[in-house]
């Protein structure tokens, strides 16, 4: 469940850091807005290949969005 949860922070801030709505990341990664919304809020788990997938749209490496955060360097990068 940690590994759930970081992803889902890691995946917000990493979209808010190039500025993409969840529609416009969900268009890129080829995937349904309200699944990326679903996924920010911890509800589902991805796959690997949706990380992937996510990962690419982002231009990030996958393993970037798995990395654990401490929760005060989560709201100082969200914030920018």
């Amino acid at each position: 469940m940690e590994l759930r949860k970081a992803f889902a922070r890691n995946l917000r801030i990493a979209r808010a850091s190039v500025g993409f709505s969840q529609e416009e990341l969900a268009d890129l990664a080829e995937l349904d807005r309200t699944y990326i919304s679903a996924l920010e809020r911890c509800l589902y788990s991805a796959s690997l290949d949706t990380i992937e997938r996510i990962a690419n749209a982002l231009k990030v490496e996958p393993a970037e969005l798995l990395r654990p955060l401490d929760r005060k360097s989560a709201r100082r990068k969200a914030r920018g």
